[in-house]
């Protein structure tokens, strides 16, 4: 057991993330995100949520990691690689985001989590503490940037000089005391790529009005998709990454090492043909563990047709 100074436990907290894979780590103070509360009530009185109606709750616990976790004095960020070591074809083709190529990223993550925090609590002190990543309240790009993950750009996303965007970020909220690191600077510059590329306009500077975004229609919306953004989906038939193709940052980007990220056989082989011919016995098989499910063979089979200019087919 660590009983020494908050600096050093807080070196071996990193070297621990390191080892269990993780391409970050950093420490922020749990503490109201006051910077940030403004700007969320503004988001969501604009309805820039869309039909996201649990954006629309927990709004203090987004803003006070002490009401996830009482006593809570730090919050660990860590983000992890899943740029691919191959894409798949494009031509010919509807495109996934490239996050959703292999396994479920929340499975996968959150075991790596749990794994660190009981290495924690076992090697380091008796810590209360929360694993998180993408599926509580909580506002992980605003604690990565406070962490000195990187900086939040123009896109809304959160880009690094080291490797660019394709990262997961997962945090830890703990009542271990740990020191806290600092915010780097802003390097998007005078570059507004994702902006000008976003085929239906959802990107303003450092904001993305998520009822316009092709990510928010192909896997959030349960709905029809609006008429009016017919022909802008460019065959993103779930989620979308241009805005991240585009961003001169990610030309850092380095493949990842993590095998089950790595997508089936089947994905390479697919082309619009065959997708738009897939039945729901194959997209099981496509998807048996991937975080496309989210959307339901269903709605899948409503985003090719959409993306393909087709009238949806009648069961």
């Amino acid at each position: 057991m660590i009983s020494s100074s908050i600096e050093t436990r807080t070196q071996v907290v990193k070297n621990m993330a390191t080892e269990a894979g993780f391409d970050f780590c950093g420490i922020s103070k749990a503490e109201f995100l006051e910077e940030e509360a403004s700007p969320l009530e503004s988001w969501l009185k604009a309805g820039k949520q869309g039909k996201m109606r649990y954006m629309e709750g927990y709004f203090d616990k987004r803003l006070d990691p002490t009401l996830l976790v009482p006593g809570a004095r730090s919050v660990i960020t860590l983000l992890y690689n899943y740029y691919p070591p191959k894409e798949i074809p494009k031509q010919n083709n509807y495109h996934i985001a490239r996050y959703a190529y292999g396994k479920d990223y929340h499975q996968v993550i959150k075991k790596k989590l749990r794994a660190l925090l009981l290495r924690i609590r076992s090697e380091v002190g008796e810590a209360d503490g929360r694993v998180f990543v993408d599926s509580a309240p909580v506002m992980e790009r605003a604690w990565a940037q406070r962490s000195g993950a990187g900086w939040i750009g123009k896109n809304s996303l959160l880009l690094t000089k080291g490797g660019g965007s394709y990262f997961f970020i997962a945090e830890i909220i703990t009542d271990l005391e740990l020191s806290p690191d600092g915010p780097i600077a802003d390097y998007c510059g005078s570059c507004t790529r994702c902006i000008d590329s976003c085929p239906t306009e959802a990107i303003t500077p450092y904001q993305v009005d998520a009822s316009k975004c092709i990510s928010y229609f192909t896997i959030e919306l349960k709905e029809e998709i609006p008429e009016q953004v017919k022909g802008k989906f460019e065959d993103w038939i779930f989620g979308c990454d241009i805005c991240q193709e585009v961003c001169p940052w990610n030309r850092f980007a380095q493949p990842h090492h993590e095998p089950d990220f790595i997508a089936v056989d089947e994905l390479f082989k697919m082309d619009k043909v065959k997708w738009e011919s897939l039945d729901e016995m194959a997209y099981r098989g496509l998807f048996k563990d991937s975080a496309v499910k989210r959307a339901k063979y269903q709605g899948l089979k409503r985003n090719i047709d959409f993306a393909g200019n087709k009238k949806p087919r009648q069961e």
